[in-house]
Parts: C-alpha cells; structure tokens; sequence
C-alpha cells in the first residue's frame, strides 16, 4: 500500500460514548442524558453515566495508543463540560480536563484532532428550542471561540461539527437519536442551522489559530440501484442527493443541490439572504466518515426519494446489518475529489460492529481484520490516484456506548468489559499496530 511520509495513523471517540463522569466536576447535562433517560429509547436501557471511564483512564489509554504506533487521536469536547447552560458561564474543570488530555497526546507524538459537536447539546439549549432556533448557530459560535481562545495551535485540527446530516434526519426525523424527533420540515431546518453554526464557528477560530486546520467531518456512502430500472436509478440519485449532496453542495457550492431542494417541496428550511455566504467558508480539510454503501430499489410507498434499502444476497454484514464494501470508500473519495476540490481530505472514521467475545483472554476477530485491509487498500488506491489524502482514523478506538444501540455493539480496536473496564487489544487491534510499525 501508497501512504506519504507524514500520513496521519491513528483512531477516533466522541465525549459521550467514552468518557462517563456525567455528574462530575461542573458538567451539565445534555440531550443524550435526557434521551437515555426515557424509558425505551435505547435497546439495552443503558446511558452513558461510565461510559468506557476514560475520563478517569485517559492516561492509560494515551499510553496504550503510543504503544500501538498512533500519531494522531481524534476526540470530541463536551459542550455541557465547557458551558453547563449551552453559554454564558464557563466551566474551567472542563476546560483543565481536555488540557490534560491534549497535554497527554502531544507528549507521546500524538496529532489530536478536535471536533467540536459530536450530538451532546447542553440540554438548556434544547429547551429553547435545540438546533430548531437559530439562535443555537450563535451559542455555538460562542462555544467555538471559547475553545479556540483556550487551545489555539496546541491541536493539529478542528472539526466544527461531527456528521451534522445523522444530528439532523436521525435525531429529528426518524427520532433514533436524542432529542427523539420525527418532523421533516423541522429536520431540514435544523441541518440549515447546524449550517450556519458551522460556518460562524470557522471564523471564530480562524482568529485564535495559525497553523491549526480547521474542517467538518462528513458521513458518506454512495447510493447504487439494484436494478436499471428508470425508477430506481432516479431513487438511488436522490437517495444520495439527500445523504452526500444535501450539505456538501451548500458547504463548497454555496446552495443545497436544485433537484433535492425541489424534491422536499414546501418542506424545505427558511434560508435568509446572507446566510450561504456565512456557510460557504474556506475549509483546510474535510473529514469523511465512511461504514458501508446504501443499495436501494424504488418504493412507492415511501417518501421522497422513494428509495428502499435491500441486501446484497452473499455479502458479508456486520452486526449493525451494514454491507462490508470497501470498493464504495474508493468511489467515495475519488467523487469528492473531483467534484469539490477540497484540498485535503482524511478519514475520521472507518470500522464494523462484530458479536466479540473474549476467549482465553483474546479477542479473535478476523472479519474486522479483513474489513481495515480492505479499506485501508481501498484508502491507499485513492491516494495513488491522487486525492489529497493525509489521515486515517479508525473507529472506534474501543467499543463503547454505541448512541440508541447502547453497549449492545462492539466497534472498537480494544474490547471493554464494562463491568471491570478492563481493555484488551483485539486481533485486529495487534494487526493495525503491526501494520503501522511496518508500513
């Protein structure tokens, strides 16, 4: 495999699924605490009150990472650990506990690689209306500011936001994610505000950091026929119209795509005159977030874009029912390229939920093995034809509280008895660090 000199190797968490201590040292609560705690919103009845503990354990888990060969951490912050109303006060333990953790990592060589929002919004927020008022685009630029003053340059990079597409239609239309939704219009008008959010929080900390990059991390996944039918051919197109277009194409174009934006109708959001131009910053990279593809047949029965996800009959699946396609990460990364030109590009996460089970103290885990020899393969292509690749970031660093499926699937490079904390590197874990020291 093709991978530059200084290509960035390492492994991706977010707050609430790792570091616990939900009570602790000042932070306030967010709208996964008030999810978890309704009854039914979360398959085992679980929350992320201890998480993985690496709020107590981040110490030992940056040495493991070094031990492992990384060079680069992508985490996110807590905005209930920073600001426990969603603005104003600032919290300081908050902030002295991701001094620690950025301190930590760049001791042992480690890139850390910032994300802003990963879904926790301080709950006062979300009871004046979440991402559905505007003025949540503002709160948000206040938090980027506080972040950016504090850390400056010490970060090799900042995402603004973590898949604002899954906080939008997950969490607000199909009502799997906290707040627990199911409103389209107020979807898309959420996905616009996470949009200016992005955008002013660029400029907030654009003007606390120099050599810092400054992003947004994407998911994606292309969005093929299974069968040539006009229909379903035209399903397939608007299907990943809305998952892959929807935001890149205000991100870099400047508008949402025309034939998607007709597709919603009368359901599409408010947008005001100076908005696009807020959006439209310049980027120093974009993150992508890339599992599996989406193979779909038409369905009249179902809404705009009328497109029904099928299997692959004789594809391998992971246990989160997602078709192993490492070929779809190439095409991915080549459209992007071509179609945007983002001047740099790194995967923010790749892996596979498997049914793990610890025997004899290991952890035997060949098919998630395969699924990063494949990617990674794939990753490797896409640099040799030219896509200004520079980081690969795994998911997840451990298994952890995996968001409505709660400790029910197991992502990580470590296993994690939840009842001890004990971590063991999987086989799949010994092979990335092999392949790292190798490369």
């Amino acid at each position: 495999m093709n991978f530059p000199k200084n290509f960035h190797f390492g492994s991706a968490t977010s707050a609430y699924q790792v570091e616990g201590a939900v009570n602790e040292d000042g932070r306030g609560p967010s709208i996964w605490d008030d999810f978890c705690a309704t009854p039914s919103n979360i398959r085992d009845g679980s929350d992320g009150r201890v998480a993985c503990d690496h709020y107590h354990r981040y110490g030992d888990d940056i040495a493991r990472m070094a031990e492992m060969g990384f060079n680069a951490y992508r985490f996110s912050v807590a905005w209930p650990r920073i600001l426990p109303e969603g603005r104003g006060r600032i919290n300081p333990a908050g902030l002295a506990f991701y001094d620690r953790l950025v301190d930590g990592l760049l001791a042992k060589g480690i890139a850390p690689y910032l994300t802003l929002y990963h879904w926790d919004l301080p709950s006062p927020l979300q009871a004046q209306g979440g991402w559905g008022n505007r003025e949540t685009a503002w709160a948000f630029a206040e938090y980027a500011e506080v972040i950016g003053r504090h850390f400056g340059d010490r970060v090799h990079a900042y995402a603004t936001l973590n898949e604002p597409r899954c906080a939008a239609f997950v969490g607000h239309y199909e009502g799997r994610h906290a707040p627990g939704a199911t409103d389209l219009r107020l979807t898309l008008q959420v996905a616009h505000h996470l949009m200016l959010a992005h955008g002013a929080a660029v400029q907030r900390l654009r003007a606390h950091t120099q050599t810092a990059k400054v992003g947004i991390v994407l998911d994606m996944k292309p969005y093929h026929p299974a069968n040539d039918h006009p229909l379903t051919v035209r399903a397939a197109e608007m299907g990943g119209g809305i998952f892959n277009r929807w935001l890149l194409d205000v991100l870099f174009k400047g508008h949402y795509p025309p034939d998607v934006w007709e597709g919603f109708g009368p359901l599409v959001p408010h947008v005001e005159a100076e908005d696009y131009a807020l959006i439209q910053q310049p980027l120093d990279n974009l993150g992508i977030n890339y599992y599996t593809r989406a193979l779909v047949e038409y369905d009249p029965e179902l809404p705009f874009p009328h497109a029904r996800e099928v299997r692959n009959e004789g594809a391998i699946y992971s246990t989160m029912n997602w078709e192993f396609y490492p070929e779809g990460l190439e095409e991915i990364l080549g459209w992007v390229h071509r179609t945007y030109g983002v001047k740099e590009l790194y995967i923010a996460e790749n892996g596979v939920a498997l049914a793990d089970e610890v025997v004899d103290g290991r952890v035997h885990d060949p098919l998630r093995t395969q699924y990063y020899q494949t990617h990674l393969a794939a990753v490797s292509r896409a640099i040799t034809q030219g896509v200004p690749l520079t980081g690969y970031l795994a998911w997840s660093l451990m298994d952890n509280f995996e968001w409505g499926q709660g400790y029910l699937q197991r992502f990580g490079l470590w296993h994690v008895d939840y009842a001890t904390q004990e971590r063991i590197l999987k086989d799949s874990a010994h092979w990335y660090a092999d392949f790292i020291k190798n490369r």
